[in-house]
């Protein structure tokens, strides 16, 4: 008799798997453990070449192709002439393994398609998940009311450095920032917004290339430069809302850098 398994419960043990720390397992196929164990007893009494043939051989799968993942991202961006286009190709993409962990959807983006800022976070969360848009848990609430006291409601378009939640709500690694970044860029051509707001310290060091942490990094002017070298858009650093809720009192750091890029935004460019 086979007993149905809930979805939904597998993705919290996962979840609570991946909170303890554990991010990786010895093989992707299920062993009987108490099988082997008996196998072994057994074993003990016969010759230590049969003992050798009852040990089961674990091999390990060959890690995905990166490279190859995004030169496929790459192509399917550079075909994307609108935002609506480039939406419909990440939800369409396979090449990121987020997309196979649990997570309900592809989350891309929200906000005027014209925008003169865009905010980059880190990752979907559970929220996000469920919604299909960024920032519209606890944390992206919080953003909104910062953008909408700074005067900057109605002129961001916000999103992600990956567009699926990891499990566990854990940081995106490198390896998956850097197979949905050919998408993330497409995304800022077709935006050409004047400045990027990065959010969160695993935003910053990816799109920035640097391994400072967010404390360091936030408030200071970055130059951000495209992969191809052709489109550089000032970045500036900031604190992540999640952050924010946690550590009510650096909040004022936050409103700072909110100020700043505000002055600079709204400062009347200069004549060519």
């Amino acid at each position: 008799m086979s007993l149905a398994v809930d979805p939904r419960a597998v993705e919290s043990l996962l979840a609570f798997w991946a909170d303890a720390g554990v991010d990786a397992t010895y093989s992707d196929a299920p062993i009987d453990r108490l099988a082997e164990g008996a196998a072994l007893l057994r074993a003990k009494s016969q010759p230590a070449a049969v003992v050798a043939a009852a040990r089961p051989i674990l091999v390990s799968n060959a890690s995905p192709d990166v490279s190859t993942a995004i030169a496929q991202a790459r192509a399917a961006a550079a075909a994307c002439h609108d935002l609506e286009a480039l939406a419909a190709a990440i939800a369409a993409f396979d090449g990121c393994s987020l997309k196979t962990q649990g997570a309900r959807q592809a989350v891309v983006s929200r906000g005027p398609g014209d925008a003169p800022l865009m905010i980059i976070g880190e990752c979907p969360g559970p929220d996000e998940d469920a919604q299909g848009q960024p920032f519209v848990g606890r944390a992206g609430q919080l953003l909104d009311r910062m953008l909408k006291a700074s005067g900057l409601t109605d002129r961001v378009f916000i999103t992600n450095t990956v567009f699926w939640r990891p499990p566990g709500n854990r940081t995106p690694t490198p390896q998956e920032q850097a197979v949905c970044a050919p998408f993330l860029e497409r995304a800022i051509a077709l935006v050409n917004p004047r400045m990027l707001l990065l959010i969160g310290g695993a935003s910053a060091k990816a799109m920035l290339k640097r391994d400072e942490g967010i404390l360091s990094l936030r408030g200071r002017w970055f130059e951000w430069t495209s992969s191809d070298g052709a489109r550089e858009l000032p970045a500036l650093p900031t604190l992540h809302p999640a952050f924010l809720l946690r550590q009510p009192a650096a909040k004022k750091k936050a409103w700072q850098d909110l100020l700043t890029l505000t002055e600079r935004l709204d400062r009347p460019e200069r004549p060519h």
